[in-house]
């Protein structure tokens, strides 16, 4: 629920971007006990002692010294150590099993042998004291051995826990106390893996020093350098001039994001190991870039990685970018693996028209595993100061977010400016569900000259509601609350008029599709208490009920419904002096029977076309609507206006959204839709649809004397469209809407998308709709889009969109980025311009630099040109969150 990419900075400061010289930055550094894995070598397992012990190929000559193959018992008497006579390396190739004769002379072997771990101070005391009794020397005569190849050592049976085995070309020292593998020397406990050029382990203390070439490792993680000295069960000890690489699966994800691991990688002087998860470093660095050459790194006089808390803490640090520092920092806590923590975020920062230069510094609070917040000073050059906080919250049964936003005193207007948001769900019990969304602005203009957003800056109502449902199964109700603040934010221009308040409304639906004979029946009632800012506006209640009975029949290839209902409604009025001086009664009740059938039927055949074989179908429906004339002009319209002709509405029952206008109707609508269906596939690749409405009769009822309805006669609107993916790379939708009494188009919506692989794309499209209904007014539209992402150079890609219109003869929307992708790290900067109207035009700028798993550093242009492009590849995973104050 909350940021996964938090850096906390304190204090922060711009840095002075100087050319300083830096030491190349290695891989991740990770040690953790889960951290070590390796390949298991072959063991046999001794008759008595219970430990087990790999073969060796060779044993080492010499009185006294481990004999290869030999198991070691820390419980037995042990002989007095005894020099070991240097052998020629020879490869360490695969071999042969076989025996050793007792009269073969000292020669090359690979030794291998494997002690149980100490497990306690009594237990190596009596290891100590039981060396000292002597013992009978093992000799190579008196124990044959065998030694496995060692590509068939990864598929041998794994270790007993706890044991500890050792590998080398040579081993030599006394058991129990101390053992010296030389040449390409192994350590191994359970997944952890200890390799070098010698390895000396100390079994009384559980210590292991390895010098030369050294690799500690466990899974996916890895510590490399010269030397090093571990207590292995510990894991504790100190490596020199370490380079290392650690992984650990990312914290929570974004919606949508897929599962990952963060692989942090670096390199030091010094690297200690405090235990499970805990490592310091000094002088070292740490990135999520390749370890041989990264691009950024934190740099730190002293670096803790804490991988319980999976949390960084770097002291005297400084952020690196291309070898030049971008920040420095005392203090910097930061994620290791993409999780939320709090502390200061990285600043954002962009400019506009409307607000100048605008910096938010936010300041995240982590307040517990379910509940943070967000606080984020911003400064406007041209505006001012603006403080905003945020608060989310989450529970098993609830989850919320509240945002607030104040400005003092904004220097353009004069005015204090503030806004308000509370969203809230709550699940009461297992079937009752409420909602809370409530929404504040201090002025009319606040979004169009604080946002650089188009989507917010022409906002005009702004919701408030509170919503509780309940789900019974068949049947469903609900209780809602709802107003909206409507705002107006051009003076020049007559004030928008905001939607009447309901206070409240009542819904009760139910549906019953198993009744006896086949039958289904169902209702929709509602009550509504509808009431209005302005006094010359009427108030009222409105009562509906729509009981409806059907009998729907299928087959394989076939369905016929028909059905019949009785839409019944009840108002009562108050301000009858308004009432009456618009032509309304104060007490209405309307019945209006609705009859319907709808039926289709279907058909497929298999053809050949382009090659390929597809599955073509054939799907012709009718439907027919019955609705008598009721005159309803002493009705008021409190949430009524007329559906936009479409495929959805013309086989609806109404031509009006809400309920208080019932159309009449005595029409048939026949449509046809065919599809072209990849036989091994399954993918649609064309879809062309075409149907027409014919109206038997006038149409009498409408919202007011000035619509325009049908009349009877031959079909008035004929709708057609065509989309699917024509091919691999070029997909189409359109739609058009023709009237044939006119010989007009009233409605064309046409899309090209070329789309050849990932990050390639562009679209075209065309708008044409000479009539549309926003809120309240009728406009004209018409306009050509063209958008789309391209690489351009090397890892470079340019994103842009420009809508122009045509009825206007001018741009209303363009922007142009570019994004240049680091493989660790991301660059986008975008301009974005739009207009509202002709006369109010912003320009903003954003620039960022995305950190992969760690932060992203500037405003973030993503959301815009997402929105602006479809289809837009997002070129990296990114961890840059939303940044508190972003639309």
């Amino acid at each position: 629920m909350a940021p996964n990419t938090r850096i906390r900075l304190i204090p922060l400061l711009l840095l002075c971007m100087s050319g300083a010289s830096l030491a190349e930055s290695l891989p991740p550094l990770k040690v953790a006990p889960d951290l070590l894995r390796g390949v298991r070598p072959a063991a046999v397992q001794a008759p008595e002692s219970g430990v087990s012990t790999p073969a060796a190929e060779e044993p080492a000559a010499g009185e006294g010294a481990v004999a290869a193959g030999e198991a070691l018992d820390p419980t037995a008497a042990k002989a007095p150590a005894a020099p070991v006579l240097p052998a020629a390396t020879t490869p360490r190739a695969p071999i042969e099993e076989r025996a050793v004769p007792a009269d073969e002379p000292a020669a090359a072997a690979e030794a291998a042998t494997a002690v149980p771990a100490p497990k306690s101070a009594a237990d190596t005391q009596q290891r100590e004291q039981s060396s000292a009794t002597p013992a009978a020397p093992a000799s190579a005569a008196d124990t044959p051995v065998s030694r496995a190849p060692r590509d068939a050592q990864a598929s041998a049976a794994p270790l007993p826990v706890g044991t500890t085995a050792i590998t080398a070309l040579r081993i030599h020292g006394s058991r129990g106390i101390e053992l010296v593998a030389e040449g390409e020397a192994e350590l191994q406990r359970d997944d952890t893996v200890l390799t070098a050029d010698k390895v000396t382990y100390r079994e009384p203390t559980d210590e292991a020093v390895a010098e030369g070439n050294v690799v500690l490792s466990r899974g996916s993680d890895t510590i490399k350098g010269p030397q090093a000295t571990l207590v292995v069960g510990d894991r504790t000890g100190q490596f020199e001039s370490p380079r290392y690489q650690l992984s650990r699966a990312r914290g929570p994800a974004l919606a949508g994001d897929a599962p990952r691991s963060v692989s942090g990688s670096g390199e030091a002087d010094v690297l200690k190991l405090e235990g499970e998860n805990q490592y310091r470093l000094k002088n070292a660095t740490w990135t999520t870039c390749s370890p041989t050459d990264p691009d950024w790194y934190i740099k730190a006089r002293d670096l803790e990685l804490d991988y319980d808390r999976e949390v960084g803490t770097a002291r005297g640090g400084s952020i690196v970018f291309m070898d030049t520092p971008l920040f420095w920092m005392p203090w910097i806590e930061f994620p290791l693996n993409g999780q939320r923590q709090s502390g200061l975020l990285p600043p954002t920062f962009g400019s506009s028209n409307k607000t100048g230069v605008d910096f938010t510094q936010p300041y995240y609070w982590n307040i517990a595993p379910n509940y943070d917040a967000t606080i984020a000073p911003r400064i406007m050059s041209r505006r001012g100061l603006q403080v905003g906080g945020e608060f989310r919250y989450l529970g098993a049964d609830y989850q919320g977010t509240t945002r607030v936003e104040w400005m003092p005193e904004d220097r353009v207007t004069g005015e204090e400016r503030r806004l308000g948001s509370i969203q809230h769900q709550h699940r009461f019990a297992p079937n009752l569900y409420g909602t809370l969304d409530l929404n504040a602005v201090s002025d009319d203009a606040y979004f169009e000259d604080l946002s650089s957003n188009i989507g917010v800056a022409s906002r005009v109502n702004l919701l408030r509601q509170g919503l509780l449902s309940y789900s019974g199964g068949w049947w469903n109700a609900s209780a809602r609350v709802q107003s909206y603040q409507t705002l107006s934010p051009d003076p020049d221009k007559p004030k928008n008029v905001s939607p009447y308040r309901r206070v409240p409304q009542i819904l009760v639906s139910a549906l019953r599709p198993d009744l006896a004979g086949g039958l289904s029946a169902g209702m929709e009632a509602e009550y509504v208490r509808f009431e209005h800012e302005l006094a010359s506006r009427v108030d009222g209640d409105r009562f509906t009920a729509y009981p409806h009975l059907s009998l729907p029949m299928q087959g394989a290839s076939w369905f016929v419904t028909p059905k019949v209902g009785v839409n019944y409604s009840q108002y009562s009025l108050d301000r009858p002096d308004v009432a009456s001086q618009a032509g309304l009664a104060t007490s209405i009740t309307r019945s209006v029977p609705i009859a319907s059938i709808d039926s289709g039927l279907f058909f497929d055949r298999e053809t050949t076309a382009f090659g390929r074989d597809y599955v073509q179908t054939l799907e012709p429906r009718l439907f027919y609507l019955k609705v008598p004339y009721r005159d309803q002009s002493e009705i008021p319209l409190f949430d009524t206006s007329r559906y936009d002709v479409g495929f959805a509405q013309i086989f609806a029952e109404n031509r009006y959204s809400g309920k208080d206008r019932i159309g009449d109707a005595n029409d048939l609508t026949a449509a046809v839709t065919t599809r072209f269906i990849e036989s091994d596939t399954g993918v649609e690749r064309l879809r062309a649809l075409i149907g027409q409405r014919y109206y038997f009769s006038d149409q009498k009822v409408g919202l007011n004397q000035s619509e325009t309805l049908r009349e009877s006669g031959r079909g008035a609107e004929l709708l057609a469209g065509l989309g699917g993916r024509i091919s691999r790379s070029v997909s189409i939708d359109s739609y058009v809407q023709y009237n044939t009494e006119t010989n007009r188009s009233e409605r064309i919506n046409a899309n090209v998308r070329y789309q050849p692989e990932f990050a390639k794309v562009l679209n075209l499209s065309y708008r044409y709709a000479p009539t549309l209904r926003i809120v309240d007014d009728i406009v004209g539209l018409e306009d050509i889009d063209v958008s789309g992402q391209w690489p351009i150079a090397r890892n470079w890609y340019g994103v842009g969109r420009v809508t122009h219109s045509l009825k206007d003869d001018r741009v209303t929307e363009a922007v142009a980025g570019l994004e240049y992708d680091g493989g660790c790290w991301v660059f986008r900067t975008a301009v974005h311009r739009f207009a509202i109207d002709e006369s109010d035009v912003t320009n903003a700028i954003f620039v960022q630099l995305e950190l992969n798993d760690l932060a992203g550093i500037g405003s973030n242009p993503l959301s815009l040109i997402k929105r602006s492009v479809p289809g837009y590849g997002k070129i990296n995973d990114s961890s840059a969150d939303r940044v508190f104050g972003a639309e």
